[in-house]
């Protein structure tokens, strides 16, 4: 009898190649909407429930919120669109492969191993999180110790894990597409959310209806961002900390480079504007309502805050519509992280596909998740992830940019043959240095680290390198960098254009956008309930939220299926 053939099954999972080690072709760049979609979907997430929380609990001032994000958020939009996007743009490669030119072999593995590992351990928060939703229709406890207490949480880990995997192995062009569906629908979720939690809010502080800013701002004084922590104790936190973390939380990502990966796929450099939709919706509104709903969860459940995980607040506030959405948040974040992770591990693991390395990452970051104590130290990861992965990325910008302006080589790593930049190693040591001694000593907050560390790794490194040979080349090495493509190939604008004016698309785009203002209906009059009828109008907006949620992703679903069939005819 003749075995199976598995072969067909491998066949289609390679033909998910996307330019691992070389640069993308002009044919295969992407429109606009999937990286605004992209971004949306990404920072739109399930860590908003934590970050905004935490924010709260630290003691911030509504001043430092509503000030302070708003900063940090528009230098990590610059840092996108001014440093990383032009990058990716000239050489269309990732980070992972364009850093092997610059820093030899060697260097690349430590990076490549490091950044995989660091990916895994927040790919896994992003699983935890999502099963902090999943886990309350089966009665399970929340998980807040550093291990789990109920082996069905890890039952339910694994199921979470299994469909972010999936999806990561699909490819950028499909990760787009899921945040794209998702990203405006979880939006509306949290500032929902925020809305239905107002009333009981202004109830416990004994201040009348928030029917105006000034109102709702003296809300949020009094019982949310009260620059007190919820004991009544000292800030924990400064205007200046909030608008440092805004800015480095995804430092790894921009001036760090990481998102070469992603941005390696835009037609220009101004791509890295659409960051923006990641920033101003997921960082700026996601952690401003998230702090809300915290907050209104606490006084309604009259639990401490700390004790509350994210499935909890988002079911006190939006019921099974809220467990969604930490589900589908943690989904959207999950998913690319984990593909930047296969990525990274492509220069480890040259002789293997993505799908299969990314699957591998996949199960072990799927372990990780299964121990709470990923999402309990949040902001501090973040803090230490962006400084240890930020000092190649101005390896990179310095060789990239300052070295043609010095007369000095390009890649002259690879134009030696050398396997090992050995500059570029005592420079991002000298960084790391630099920073575990500011750090132990208590001389500057992990959150402020990464300027010092950042300067002192490119001066280093342009002392060094000239030194070491960067002066001349043995030989010549044709440079990595792909085209500056303008536009789309000749018959892609058209067919776009027909993909736009299509029925089907925008009937289903158009039922999409009514069930998302139907959302609306419900909270609206939740809000303005009467304080005697908050309770069963509170209960009737869980139930009534399902019926328009559904039709939203069925006709969200089926408006980018037809959109995208369209742009490929």
């Amino acid at each position: 009898m003749r075995r199976p053939d598995s072969s067909g099954v491998v066949e289609r999972l390679d033909h998910l190649y996307e330019f691992d080690r070389e640069p993308v072709r002009p044919d295969k760049l992407c429109d606009g909407a999937y990286f605004a979609g992209a971004y949306a979907g990404e920072h739109v997430a399930a860590t908003e429930f934590v970050i905004g929380a935490l924010f709260v609990t630290w003691g911030a001032s509504i001043i430092d919120i509503f000030v302070g994000l708003a900063i940090g958020n528009l230098l990590a939009v610059l840092s996108w669109a001014l440093v990383c996007a032009p990058i990716a743009t000239q050489t269309r490669l990732t980070l992972y492969w364009y850093l092997r030119r610059i820093g030899g072999p060697f260097l690349t593995v430590i990076y490549n191993v490091l950044n995989a590992a660091l990916f895994c351990v927040l790919a896994g928060c992003m699983i935890t999180v999502s099963a902090s939703a999943v886990r309350i229709p089966f009665g399970i406890p929340p998980q807040t110790q550093w291990h789990p207490t109920d082996f069905r949480f890890v039952l339910t880990v694994l199921a979470v894990g299994a469909v972010v995997v999936w999806l990561a192995i699909a490819g950028f062009k499909r990760l787009a597409a899921f945040a794209t569906v998702c990203s405006p629908w979880m939006l509306l979720m949290f500032v929902l959310g925020a809305i239905v939690m107002l009333p009981p809010l202004a109830e416990a502080a004994k201040i009348g209806p928030i029917d105006s800013v000034s109102r709702f701002w003296q809300l949020g004084q009094q019982t949310i961002w009260t620059g007190k922590t919820p004991d009544g104790g000292p800030p924990q936190i400064s205007f200046w900390h909030i608008t440092a973390f805004a800015w480095i939380c995804n430092l790894a990502m921009h001036l760090g480079l990481s998102d070469m990966a992603i941005f390696r796929y835009a037609k220009r450099a101004s791509y890295g504007l659409y960051s923006a939709t990641g920033m101003l919706l997921g960082h700026y509104v996601a952690w401003i309502a998230a702090g809300v709903m915290g907050a209104g969860a606490a006084v309604v459940l009259k639990s401490p805050l700390t004790q509350l995980d994210s499935g909890a607040v988002a079911n006190q506030a939006l019921g099974i519509a809220g467990a969604i959405a930490v589900v589908l948040a943690g989904w959207t974040t999950s998913n690319p992280t984990l593909y930047r992770a296969g990525l990274a591990l492509q220069a480890v693991t040259p002789n293997w596909p993505r799908w299969l390395v990314t699957l591998i990452v996949g199960a072990i970051t799927t372990v990780i998740a299964c121990f709470p104590f990923v999402f309990t130290k949040l902001l501090d990861f973040v803090g230490f992830y962006g400084l240890l992965l930020a000092p190649p990325g101005a390896i990179v910008i310095t060789e990239h940019w300052i070295f043609p302006r010095l007369g000095l080589q390009q890649y002259w790593t690879e134009r030696r043959g050398l396997t090992l930049n050995v500059p570029a190693l005592i420079a991002w040591g000298a960084g790391m240095a630099l920073a575990l001694g500011l750090y132990l000593s208590d001389t500057l907050h992990l959150f402020f680290l990464f300027i010092p560390v950042y300067v002192l790794t490119a001066v280093v490194y342009l002392v060094l390198a000239p030194l070491a040979g960067a002066r001349a080349a043995d030989r010549e090495v044709k440079p990595a960098e792909g085209p500056e493509h303008s536009g789309a190939s000749p018959g892609q604008e058209a067919l776009a254009q027909a993909a736009k004016s299509g029925i089907r698309v925008w009937t289903a785009g158009a039922i999409a956008a009514v069930c998302l203002v139907t959302c609306v209906v419900p909270a609206v009059a939740v809000y303005f309930a009467p304080a005697s009828e908050y309770a069963a109008r509170l209960a009737w907006f869980k139930t009534a939220l399902l019926i328009p949620t559904a039709g939203y992703f069925v006709a969200a679903t089926a408006w980018e299926i037809w959109r995208s069939s369209s742009a490929k005819k």
